[in-house]
């Protein structure tokens, strides 16, 4: 089992930065891909950015390309989002995800979310 937590959340102004981050505990060995998500009220879970665990090849959702970042530091099993220029339509509970290798996201390890605001 993996275990996964979040934090790095807050309230912040539009045009402002947080980073977020996630601590990785457990099976780590077993890791193959991580990734943020994201849901707000109303809305279905969607996936804003991971990283394959070994080669730290990533992808972005079309609406974080150029203001996030997603970053690993593997020998502290740490998961990283920094996020810029951030916008009202950002607001939501970010989730850290973990995948076994050879699987897809979402895996079928979650944190326990951590909320981010952006005000106008």
């Amino acid at each position: 089992q993996v275990q996964l937590v979040e934090s790095g959340g807050g309230l912040v102004q539009a045009g402002g930065s947080l980073r977020l981050s996630c601590a990785a505990s457990g099976r780590t060995s077993s890791i193959g891909v991580m990734g943020w998500f994201r849901q707000a009220p109303g809305t279905e879970r969607e996936s804003v950015a991971r990283i394959w665990w070994h080669n730290g090849i990533t992808y972005y959702a079309e609406s974080v390309k150029g203001r996030f970042a997603i970053d690993k530091d593997n020998a502290k099993n740490a998961l990283y989002l920094q996020m810029n220029s951030l916008k009202p339509e950002d607001t939501a509970v970010y989730y850290c995800n973990a995948g076994d290798i050879g699987q897809p996201l979402p895996g079928r390890y979650w944190g326990q979310g951590t909320q981010v605001t952006v005000s106008s």
